[in-house]
């Protein structure tokens, strides 16, 4: 099944889907071994990676797409990326769309920031004119070729206009033929007041900021939202334990210590797809001396 049939299959079902984040195909591969359904490419994450900047709109359409094929190639899930503000005008958009469906992706989401951007999560935002971005959401549904990949609109206006025009801004999205909408950074108390108000599939950002709540799973559901989002957590995760290594190791001088704590050598490749790579050896008829083994 084409990964944005199984997206939209994943959506229209009962309950609500988790999506963790991730920045490189390495992680994708652990969220895939975790028995997700889903991942997200997070843009914040990619611009760590690829920059290690913060999230302030220096990545291109091309950076952008080229980590979310990697991720989408490594795992086989339905990939749901960041596009940011589809970077540029209505064209830009068109583009943005047919490279990320070509790379394999199943869902982008793309919000109504100016160029150029910021983290949702962060101030200093502006918006541009909603007939602006209901424009965009036309462009795009009008550039896909597979109707089943599946476009996002995202609104920043909480920040910026405040809750009532982004929801105002949202159901306008929805009606230029959004699939899912995004509204940004909501609080607890906005919260319930948005699936009421939309009546479509909607998005939630669990977002390491805190501005919206760390809610459960189940809560998440019986507020109305179909996707989950966790942006950041594993790379999160992954820069404090790579800082408890460095540490040890600048303290100590020996990795002695650490050692049985972090995966062994056979389980770093083993995650990578050793296994496979062994089985493909064996069919193609590699010299068995020259196999690679452990």
């Amino acid at each position: 099944m084409r990964t944005t049939a199984k997206l939209r299959e994943l959506i229209a079902r009962s309950g609500v889907l988790m999506a963790p984040g991730v920045a490189d195909a390495l992680n994708a591969k652990l969220v895939l071994r975790h028995g997700f359904e889903a991942v997200y490419m997070t843009g914040a994450g990619t611009t760590a990676v690829r920059l290690g900047m913060p999230d302030v709109g220096l990545l291109t359409m091309t950076e952008m797409v080229d980590n979310a094929a990697r991720i989408a190639d490594s795992c086989g899930l339905p990939v749901i990326a960041d596009a940011d503000n589809g970077y540029g005008g209505v064209l830009n958009v068109r583009r943005t769309i047919q490279a990320y469906e070509r790379a394999g992706i199943a869902a982008v989401h793309i919000e109504d920031q100016v160029m150029p951007k910021r983290c949702g999560h962060l101030a200093g935002k502006q918006l541009v004119p909603a007939e602006e971005m209901t424009a965009k959401i036309r462009a795009a549904v009008d550039a896909r070729t597979d109707a089943d990949f599946v476009l996002i609109a995202r609104t920043d206006a909480i920040a910026v206009e405040g809750f009532e025009a982004a929801l105002e801004r949202a159901a306008r999205y929805r009606e230029a033929g959004a699939d899912v909408l995004f509204v940004e950074a909501p609080s607890a108390a906005e919260l319930p007041r948005i699936a009421p108000r939309l009546k479509a599939p909607l998005l939630y950002n669990m977002a390491t900021s805190g501005k919206t709540p760390f809610l459960g799973k189940e809560e998440i559901e019986h507020l109305g939202f179909k996707i989950i989002i966790y942006p950041n957590w594993v790379m999160l995760a992954a820069i404090r334990a790579a800082s408890q290594v460095l540490a040890t190791l600048k303290e100590t001088g020996t990795i002695v210590g650490i050692a049985a704590e972090v995966p062994s050598f056979k389980e770093f490749f083993d995650l990578l797809g050793m296994s496979e790579v062994q089985d493909l050896e064996a069919r193609y008829g590699v010299d068995a001396n020259a196999r690679v083994r452990y």
